[in-house]
C-alpha cells in the first residue's frame, strides 16, 4: 500500500479483513465545527473515529504532544486494530489534520498507514457511499511499540540556533511567520524556512506531485539533501510538511512539537520577525 491512496482505491479496497479507515478529522479551537458529530453523521462505511483531539500526551509540559507508547497502543487497541492491519486515514479538515495522525502513526514503526488523497471532499463530491452512526469493532491487543526519534524538543531547535545542522521549515502563513501586526504572532525561529501547508495542494485538495512538492521547498531555500525540521503552530500542519517531503522522497524528517505553542510563549527563546532569509 501507498503512503497515498486514491478514492477511487479506497472504494475498492472497502470490506478486507486486514482493512482500517479511520477518521482524523480535527478542527482548531477556534473553529465552530464539531468532528465528532460531523463523523457520526456521515463518513466513509466502516470507518472508526480515531478522535484526534484527544490523541495526545496530557502529562506533557508540551502543548499537544504526541500520545505516549502506551497511549498509542491503547488507542489503537480500542480502535480494533493489529500490527498486521492496513491503515488508511482520512479527514474533512482545513488542517489537514490526517497527517498529524500518520506522522504518530509512523513514530510508532507502524508502516502500512496511508492518507486518502483529497479527504472526506473529494469522497463526497464523487458522490461516495457515505454512512452515519457509530461503528463498532471488538478490540484488539496492540503491543506497546517502541517510538522512533522523529521529534525535537525546545532545547534542541535551541541548540539549532547555534549549530544550523537542521534546517527548520515553517508551515505557518506568510503574515504570522513574518510577525506582522495583527497576526498574533512575535515572528519565527531564527533561521527558518516558510513554506504556508496550503502550497502543498491542488485546488480540489489532492497533494501535488511529488517533483512539484520538492521544487516547493527548493523554492524557498530547503536542501533536500540535508536535514529537516517541521514546525507551525501546533505540531498539526507541521506533519502536513512532514509528509510532503515524505512523498517527495525524502526521509530525514524530523518535526518539532511544542511548535510556536511552546517557543512563541517563552520570553527566553529567541524570535525573528520579516520574511524568511
Amino acid at each position: 500500500m501507498d503512503s497515498l491512496v486514491s478514492t477511487r482505491w479506497l472504494a475498492d479496497q472497502l470490506g478486507a479483513d486486514d482493512l482500517v479507515v479511520l477518521d482524523a478529522t480535527m478542527h482548531l479551537p477556534d473553529n465552530p465545527r464539531d468532528a465528532a458529530e460531523e463523523y457520526a453523521a456521515a463518513h466513509v462505511p466502516g470507518a472508526r473515529w480515531l478522535d484526534l483531539a484527544s490523541f495526545v500526551d496530557t502529562g506533557s509540559p508540551v502543548p499537544k504532544a504526541v500520545p505516549t507508547a502506551e497511549q498509542f497502543a491503547d488507542r489503537l487497541g480500542h480502535l480494533g486494530i493489529t500490527p498486521e492491519s492496513r491503515v488508511v486515514l482520512y479527514d474533512d479538515s482545513q488542517i489537514k489534520s490526517a497527517a498529524r495522525a500518520w506522522f504518530v502513526f509512523r513514530l510508532y514503526g507502524f508502516a502500512k498507514v496511508a492518507i486518502l488523497d483529497g479527504g472526506l471532499a473529494k469522497w463526497k463530491a464523487e458522490g461516495r457511499a457515505l454512512e452515519a452512526g457509530q461503528t463498532p469493532v471488538p478490540p484488539s491487543e496492540f503491543p506497546v511499540p517502541t517510538r522512533r526519534p522523529g521529534t525535537r524538543t525546545k532545547a534542541d531547535i535551541l541548540a539549532n540556533c547555534d549549530q544550523r545542522a537542521e534546517q527548520v521549515v515553517d508551515a505557518r502563513d506568510a503574515a504570522r511567520f513574518a510577525g506582522e501586526a495583527g497576526s498574533g504572532s512575535a515572528g519565527h525561529i531564527p533561521g527558518a524556512a516558510n513554506v504556508p501547508f496550503p502550497l502543498l495542494f491542488a485546488e480540489d485538495g489532492t497533494y501535488r506531485a511529488p517533483d512539484e512538492i520538492a521544487a516547493i521547498f527548493a523554492g524557498a531555500g530547503i536542501a533536500l539533501d540535508r536535514p529537516v525540521v517541521t514546525s507551525c503552530n501546533s505540531g498539526m500542519t507541521a506533519a502536513v510538511l512532514a509528509f510532503g517531503l515524505h512523498l517527495a522522497g525524502k526521509l530525514d524528517v524530523a518535526l518539532y512539537d511544542g511548535s510556536w505553542l511552546e517557543w512563541g510563549s517563552d520570553p527566553d527563546t529567541p524570535k525573528e520577525q520579516g520574511a524568511a532569509r
